[in-house]
């Protein structure tokens, strides 16, 4: 990434139409426990204890905006975070072309973010966030970074403010970590779109999307690893996910002007596999901004609905896949205060603590759960330094 650095920024001091933005965090987090481990969202495969650690939120990277002519544009993204095959592994996050035949429409093709939750695609650009992270209540179940596909998006003037909407449809790609095996998502069919209303301070938008996932969670794999259990073909295609389909609501509302700023986000998630949970989660945030300093404080919560367990006659099977099941499960909030402070231009220096308050049987946001310790209780603290260039 740094040899593609300095070519790109070789070209933008030659060509007007050229040019190369950066972002990155250096950030450390540790939690008081270590009987689960604390991660960013479900694509990290190891997360953090009461040891502080860098590879949580720490991340690299360079975009480049290329105009190669009035109405086209052509856009790419590399990024290096901590991943699904516990490495820092450079990737292309976005790498597309985009056309605006008019002043308020848009087509892009190639791969794109996912965006049907508010502020989703700009999850690893901590220096547009007030906070250290995007909250995981909200954002945990959302583990989707870009596709492979189209989107076409539409602004119209609406009275004093814009309405704007867009639609998408797509391959999924990337893998979700499960103990040291990978959900491959990679080729699952994803769509959906969003409508959003601002008008001066205000913006508001409600999303949708849905995703049918091409292979099952490696749960088989799991089990005879760790057990050396075999699952029936009953419990197997009671626990399928191919074929199933998962559906994302949210609605988000966020207000900014002078040393205000507040956010309303909300999502219900209903799921098609068994092996998952439906589930309800948001947060809400308040930040003043004095001088350089803003300080802010923040709740946020996500619910899971257990789903009916199932009954073969066989005592074992039923145990065990009662087992495979209470992995999906989350019933938490978390109470966070912290403070930013932009101490020099395009830098900024946050620190944050998260109180976790929830039942023991809260797994599925965590990694490397000790469940019969796991209280559901746990302190979060954070420090980062977010730079944009």
């Amino acid at each position: 990434m740094v040899g593609l650095f300095f070519s790109a920024q070789a070209l933008a001091d030659a060509d007007p139409s050229f040019s190369v933005q950066g972002f990155g965090t250096l950030g450390a987090v540790r939690s008081d426990t270590d009987d689960v481990e604390f991660v960013r969202d479900l694509s990290q495969a190891r997360g953090a204890t009461n040891e502080w650690t860098a590879k949580t939120d720490s991340v690299i990277g360079l975009q480049a905006n290329w105009r190669i002519a009035p109405k086209w544009q052509v856009v790419a993204q590399g990024i290096s975070r901590y991943r699904y095959d516990r490495s820092f592994k450079p990737e292309m996050a976005w790498a597309f072309v985009k056309y605006e035949p008019a002043p308020n429409l848009s087509l892009r093709a190639g791969r794109l973010g996912t965006e049907f939750f508010m502020q989703a695609d700009s999850r690893w650009v901590g220096y547009s966030f007030l906070t250290v992270r995007p909250p995981g209540d909200f954002f945990w179940y959302l583990p989707f970074y870009s596709i492979h596909g189209a989107d076409v998006a539409l602004s119209v003037p609406a009275g004093e403010g814009i309405v704007r909407g867009k639609v998408f449809y797509g391959l999924s790609r990337g893998k979700i970590p499960l103990a040291d095996e990978q959900w491959e998502i990679k080729a699952s069919p994803m769509q959906g779109g969003y409508l959003e209303y601002q008008a001066g301070a205000w913006q508001l938008r409600a999303s949708y999307a849905n995703i049918r996932f091409k292979r099952d969670l490696p749960i088989a794999r799991v089990l005879k690893q760790e057990s050396n259990y075999d699952l029936t073909a009953d419990q197997q295609r009671f626990l399928a996910a191919k074929g199933t389909r998962t559906h994302y609501y949210s609605l988000g509302v966020v207000y900014d002007r002078g040393p205000w700023q507040a956010q309303l986000m909300l999502n219900h998630i209903r799921q098609g596999t068994r092996t998952l949970e439906d589930s309800d989660g948001g947060y809400a945030l308040i930040g003043y901004r004095t001088g350089q300093v803003t300080p802010y404080v923040g709740y946020s919560w996500v619910r899971s609905k257990a789903r009916e367990k199932p009954v073969t006659g066989d005592p074992l099977a039923d145990a065990v896949t009662a087992y495979v099941m209470q992995d999906a499960h989350s019933e938490q909030n978390t109470r966070f205060l912290g403070m930013r402070w932009d101490v020099a231009r395009n830098v900024a220096l946050k620190a944050q603590w998260d109180r976790v308050q929830g039942s023991s049987s809260s797994l599925f946001p965590y990694r490397r759960d000790d469940r019969p310790n796991w209280d559901g209780r746990m302190d979060v603290f954070s420090l980062s330094m977010d730079f944009v260039f």
